[in-house]
């Protein structure tokens, strides 16, 4: 068994830049998120950025799978996060965690569903979806610098593709 890839060796300055590209795309998100209140959608973004800046050539990394993905994510889990915000389920009788566990399930298998039957098929995004129907916090200035995150993402892999690589 390996520790250490094989490749590394070879492309360690590709690695490392790399990695530090993912760092930096990750810290600009935080500088306008609150890292605290928005863990749950922060965690999906850094997620992205692993993807998009070590599998670049794969579909998962293109930008209709991650501007598609997360904009699922963000249709799917806004009306279920209202539902859960107005109670209706636990006025309807249901206790508030089997609320949140029933919608958060929801979320996920939705964004799953819809993700994968419009072919932008991004696992972070079922994230999104998850982390928008389990804080309380975001608003529409939130779901704005998410997508504007993954298109910022999206952009960057595009203008540096010729220096990309597979890093795994």
């Amino acid at each position: 068994m390996r520790i250490i890839d094989r490749k590394f060796p070879h492309h360690p300055l590709q690695y490392v830049l790399q990695c530090l590209l993912a760092t930096a795309a990750t810290m600009v998100v935080l500088l306008f998120m609150n890292a605290v209140a928005y863990t749950a959608l922060i965690a999906a973004l850094g997620a992205s950025a692993f993807i998009v800046f070590t599998m670049p050539d794969l579909n998962v990394a293109k930008p209709r799978f991650v501007v598609g993905g997360y904009t699922v994510g963000i249709v799917v889990g806004v009306p279920l996060s209202m539902v859960h915000r107005w109670h209706w389920l636990t006025n309807l009788g249901m206790a508030e965690s089997s609320s949140l566990v029933f919608l958060g399930g929801l979320a996920v298998g939705l964004a799953i569903f819809l993700m994968v039957i419009t072919n932008t098929e991004h696992p972070p995004a079922a994230g999104i979806a998850l982390g928008l129907v389990v804080s309380t916090t975001w608003d529409v200035a939130t779901l704005a610098v998410i997508l504007n995150a993954v298109l910022a993402l999206s952009l960057l892999k595009w203008l540096l593709r010729p220096f990309l690589k597979n890093l795994l």
